[in-house]
């Protein structure tokens, strides 16, 4: 008998998946903690826990780490799934896996790693195709058994975050979007730098990285720091005034930075 949704846990409104611990911090950690500001409930889901890695000592000090970064950003749930590290792949049973963590918190939104990363960890990618296929079998009927009973659950939007630092990020996808995290920016340096282990002295360049890369998204589309985020098809607009017109926007990308949203 399929188990009820009054017996769950209280749903969350986005979640966000990672292939490993500090994936989503480097990529969406701004939108999150501004999220969580915001009033919505948020979740993290690591598909691995990330190990081995060269200078951790092992799975529990990384799990601790991620703890804290989650602690920073404000987000009430992080999962570590059980799935092998360096040895990642879009399989059956890894799809399952995620889609269950979907039907037990019923997400409005999930985030998901927008493509391949050149240079880093094949992780990324296999993650990429492996939370897609979770979106999908979420909401799949007359399957309940392959999700412990476990009710279907259709998750509204699935939005994709780009993790490469290999060139500029991709732009010109039909539904990109920057999400302004004015004031979030040092929150989500703070969280990735919860990961001492990941991050020594030595890969200081990483921080110059993430932190620029905020500052010119932000900056090029009117505000303090942004993150992008793409979503598969093209951005809908209802109202083209209120849009693009509306006085607490700015003009141009070179006006000043505001914390307006538009509706």
């Amino acid at each position: 008998m399929p188990i009820s949704s009054s017996t769950l846990p209280e749903p969350l409104d986005v979640i966000a998946v990672g292939a490993h611990p500090d994936d989503v911090e480097i990529a969406v950690g701004g939108t999150l903690a501004k999220l969580v500001h915001q009033g919505y409930r948020v979740g993290i889901v690591d598909l691995t826990d990330g190990e081995p890695t060269p200078n951790s000592p092992g799975p529990e000090h990384r799990l601790e780490e991620a703890r804290k970064a989650a602690e920073i950003l404000g987000v009430q749930v992080r999962q570590t799934l059980d799935l092998p590290n360096r040895k990642l792949f879009d399989t059956y049973e890894a799809r399952v896996a995620l889609a269950k963590v979907f039907r037990r918190y019923r997400p409005k939104i999930v985030l998901g790693i927008a493509d391949k990363t050149p240079l880093a960890s094949p992780d990324h990618w296999q993650a990429m195709q492996i939370t897609d296929a979770a979106v999908f079998y979420s909401r799949l009927t007359k399957w309940d058994g392959e999700f412990e009973e476990l009710p279907v659950h259709t998750i509204r939007q699935l939005l994709w975050y780009p993790l490469s630092f290999v060139g500029p990020p991709p732009a010109d996808a039909a539904g990109t979007m920057v999400m302004d995290i004015s004031g979030m920016l040092e929150i989500k340096m703070k969280a990735i730098r919860a990961y001492q282990t990941q991050f020594p002295p030595t890969k200081d360049r990483v921080f110059q990285l993430v932190e620029s890369q905020a500052r010119l998204l932000g900056l090029t589309a009117g505000f303090e720091a942004g993150e992008l985020l793409i979503a598969p098809r093209p951005v809908v607009v209802t109202d083209l005034v209120q849009a693009f017109a509306n006085p607490e926007l700015p003009r141009t990308n070179l006006e000043g930075s505001t914390q307006a949203t538009i509706n």
